[in-house]
């Protein structure tokens, strides 16, 4: 090169190709995850994580990449991409990100870079030289994502100046220097475990060696050093943007100790003070400012649908309720005994609660008078002598939210007062019902008996109390409702929860008795009374000469959406607190429940609630399990332990046997109340809607 043309040369500024950034989708997933479940309201920055590539054909633009791995340090990168460390910001509002001191932030991360050049902390770890900084907004409900890029780069005071042209290596050295060279660098990222990134080439002794920067000081003779790094730029002229933060620490540390920096493409500069720093990307419009991505129409609609429907629940544990337990909820298995109006609504009740897993039972159909109140079903059902209820809500529920988990399963529950019969077909044919029912409540966690008859609700009773299973119940009459919680028989391994079982206390058949004094302000839950037990006769056939008003139940619209709700919410809450069905319930006069000490995070967890819509009032009552309850009394259940199907068949066809076996009998003797008794099968308030 002649004079001229060095002086030439020597004018000219180096200059580099900046960043351009790639962001997997994978990224904008995993970025969605970790704002819902993890950072929520939390705008603090965070370190992420990306990786850059020095492989790329000719023409690509250097590309700074981030992927789902990003928030994971201990996830190694790709073959023949290097490391680099950077700072998200993800701000909770539109507003906030752009009115953002985007300088200030900018000026953050170039004091880190900084310090951690001054400080040696580069040299030890070079990735920390590519630092970058993220600034997003996630939209959750339209899957919108702004963003914008920094790749801080230091700048020295007057600029590089560039002493000789870039130049292809060949043309350098000879072929034997570069196969030298080569085989110097896979040797070192042999020892290193990875690819250097920036790294030191050593020629002493006519011995190529590629070390690490750490090694400065192993060199005897400086003057025989050549800087290296890994480059993704693809362009002959310039070198990419990695390489202006490792001059500035070549500048930092080395440069009093060298009369001159030999390197594949750049050279060295000086810098006392933490230099001016600029690295914003432009946009799409070569602009300096936000890019955005729409995701909406290229993620999964069905892992979409699984997001949204969670977004209100997880939005109430970020500021509202952080120590709600959702997966308790989301993994509890619902089965539905009735699938009319109180079962469509709290079957979407479930389903805003995060439920992922429910089944209905039903043995009828949709009729023409359906549509209107039960809100799973439509005209179309009711035509051809209607659908089957159950597989229909089922199919219903499926279409409102595809990740849910559910079945409809056609069956008749066998019933007290219904007689059987005596012929072997008619026998096995309960007997198969039974067991079906039986093996659907062994299956699932809770129990909802919604069903229109008070007769329908025993048989589910008597085998949940056996299995210890929650059981809510709801039922409607004109203008009230009833919305209740079985107690829990205590655990047949353990006495029940704040208990210890009494020296007289026995098993017999596996259903376990206590006596213990019993606080009436606060009844524990294995002391709730069920359904039953404020009845003191055996359930009857209710639909047997009764008019039609009678035998469906005429109740006020909009009753069965309170009724639906409040046992859904009820369940919740039992799930919620810590001693789940055996949580104890508060009886107290007036309002002053109202004051007590709550024992859940939701609240209070009642026995009953009572409504009456006429006066737009409810009562929390609480009742103690009466010992002759025909359902769950430890008699009735001992015998269905020890009988099984020839214990339940006896109380389908003789109406008196579970009142003799109960004791009812004598007591209506001893009361001299018969007359009076026979007439509360009557009441309205045992009935629900479908």
């Amino acid at each position: 090169m002649s004079s001229q043309e060095k002086t030439d040369a020597s004018q000219q500024q180096l200059q580099f190709a900046p960043f351009s950034s790639a962001l997997d989708v994978g990224f904008w997933h995993k970025l969605t995850q970790k704002k819902l479940n993890e950072y929520k309201l939390d705008d603090r920055p965070k370190d992420i994580y990306g990786y850059y590539y020095n492989g790329d054909p000719d023409g690509l633009p250097c590309r700074l990449c981030l992927e789902f791995n990003a928030f994971d340090q201990s996830e190694t990168t790709p073959p023949h991409c290097y490391s680099s460390r950077g700072t998200l910001v993800n701000f909770n509002t539109l507003d906030a990100f752009k009115t953002c001191d985007k300088k200030a932030l900018l000026d953050v991360t170039a004091e880190k870079l900084w310090d951690d050049i001054r400080q040696d902390s580069a040299i030890q770890d070079p990735s920390l030289l590519s630092r970058f900084l993220l600034l997003t907004f996630a939209d959750l409900k339209k899957y919108h994502y702004c963003y914008w890029f920094a790749f801080p780069a230091l700048l020295a005071p007057e600029g590089i100046q560039l002493i000789h042209p870039p130049q292809r290596l060949d043309k350098d050295m000879n072929q034997e220097k570069i196969a030298a060279l080569e085989a110097a660098y896979d040797t070192a990222s042999e020892s290193l475990g990875q690819d250097p990134a920036f790294f030191l080439i050593s020629t002493e002794d006519e011995r190529t060696a590629v070390l690490p920067l750490t090694a400065w000081d192993q060199i005897t003779d400086k003057s025989k050093v050549i800087f290296g790094y890994a480059d993704p730029c693809t362009l002959d002229q310039y070198p990419g943007w990695p390489l202006r933060n490792f001059l500035c620490l070549i500048s930092c540390h080395w440069a009093s100790q060298l009369e001159q920096v030999t390197v594949i493409c750049f050279r060295d500069r000086t810098r006392e003070a933490c230099p001016k720093c600029v690295g914003w990307e432009k946009n799409q419009r070569n602009k300096l400012g936000a890019r955005k991505v729409d995701l909406s129409s290229s993620m999964d609609p069905t892992r979409l649908a699984e997001t949204s429907v969670d977004l209100n629940l997880k939005l109430m544990r970020w500021r509202l309720m952080p120590s709600l337990d959702l997966d308790k909820v989301s993994q509890t298995r619902c089965l539905l005994l009735g699938s009319g109006t109180l079962g469509c609504n709290v079957a979407r009740c479930l389903l805003g609660w995060g439920v992922r897993n429910i089944t209905f039972v039903d043995n009828s159909t949709v009729s023409y008078s359906n549509p209107v109140r039960q809100s799973l079903f439509e005209f179309e059902d009711s035509l051809g002598g209607g659908k089957p209820k159950a597989q229909t809500a089922a199919e219903k529920i499926q279409k409102i939210f595809p990740g849910v988990k559910t079945k409809g399963i056609s069956l008749s529950i066998p019933m007290p007062g219904h007689a059987v019969g005596t012929s072997d077909e008619a026998i096995q044919q309960t007997r198969e019902s039974v067991q079906r029912l039986e093996e659907l409540i062994d299956e699932h966690d809770v129990l909802f008996l919604l069903m229109d008859t008070r007769e329908s609700r025993w048989l589910p009773t008597v085998i949940a109390g056996s299995k210890r299973k929650i059981v809510m119940n709801a039922a409607l009459g004109f203008d009230t409702y009833l919305v209740l919680r079985h107690g829990m028989k205590p655990p047949r391994d353990q006495p029940p929860p704040d208990q210890t079982p009494s020296s007289s206390s026995e098993a017999v058949g596996g259903a376990a008795c206590f006596t213990s004094s019993i606080n009436l302000s606060h009844i524990p839950g294995d002391k709730l009374g069920c359904y039953f037990c404020n009845d003191v006769v055996a359930p009857g056939d209710s639909t047997r000469d009764r008019t039609l008003d009678q035998q469906c139940t005429v109740s006020r619209p909009g009753l069965s959406m309170v009724a639906a709700a409040l046992v859904v919410e009820l369940m919740v809450s039992i799930l919620q607190h810590s001693q789940g069905g055996y949580a104890a319930a508060e009886t107290s006069a007036k309002d002053s429940h109202l004051t007590v000490d709550l024992t859940s995070p939701l609240g209070l967890v009642p026995h009953q609630i009572r409504g009456f819509l006429a006066r737009y009032h409810c009562v929390l009552p609480a009742s103690i399990c009466f010992d002759k309850c025909t359902a769950c009394s430890d008699i009735v259940l001992v015998s269905y332990e020890r009988d099984g199907f020839d214990f339940l068949l006896k109380v389908f066809n003789e109406p008196r046997f579970v009142e003799d076996l109960t004791g009812l009998s004598q007591l209506h003797q001893d009361s001299e109340l018969v007359e009076i008794l026979d007439f509360s099968d009557d009441e309205t308030m045992s009935s629900s809607s479908q």
